[in-house]
């Protein structure tokens, strides 16, 4: 089986790039199921609804996440360093109450109550909940006010987080895709040109 390329993804220090929302989904790209909290006891998939929080991983470093986009197969990944610019820029930009469902759907009624990055797997609070959190990943809680999506999450309808945001590329192709770009871009600019 031929290996994928993999590109590498990363914030710019400045402009808008970054996270715009975290989303609910199904089947989080970075295979990481939240768990929803109990008072007391936390188990996978136990609940307690005078707290309606959820806990999980929005970003995992060094994870290669598989991608498809026009027919090109490839993984990408974030370096722990990238993790942390990204969090940080996340609350920095006051976007707590941005929530969508399964990348599709704003809704109300969702915040984060707790952001942080794993330092020490054995030692974090994630390792407290059950998490298989490595060292770097970004580690989120968030409460559901939302009656429709927290009977959702009870229902298994929604198993972890999936970030969403714009992020630079460091593209690490062959000299000959490299080359395939660049005659593609002289025909786009004499066709644009005409």
């Amino acid at each position: 089986m031929e290996e994928l390329e993999t590109i590498e993804l990363f914030i710019e220090d400045e402009g808008d790039g970054g996270i715009s929302a975290i989303s609910f989904v199904e089947a989080p790209a970075i295979e990481e199921n939240f768990i929803a909290l109990n008072s007391h006891k936390v188990e996978m998939k136990t609940i307690d609804n005078d707290k309606r929080l959820v806990i999980g991983l929005a970003l995992v470093p060094n994870k290669l996440i598989y991608r498809r986009n026009r027919g090109f197969e490839y993984n990408i990944t974030f370096s722990e360093q990238t993790v942390r610019k990204a969090s940080e820029k996340y609350l920095k930009s006051l976007k707590l109450h941005n929530t969508t469902v399964a990348h599709e759907t704003e809704i109300e009624g969702v915040f984060l109550t707790e952001s942080w990055i794993v330092e020490d797997p054995k030692q974090d609070k994630t390792a407290l909940y059950g998490l298989e959190a490595p060292k770097g990943a970004w580690a989120v809680s968030m409460r559901v006010e939302n009656d429709d999506l927290w009977n959702k999450i009870k229902g298994g309808d929604y198993l972890g987080f999936s970030i969403e945001g714009m992020f630079t590329e460091k593209e690490q192709f062959s000299k000959i895709e490299i080359d395939v770009m660049e005659e593609i871009e002289e025909l786009l600019n004499l066709y644009n040109n005409q």
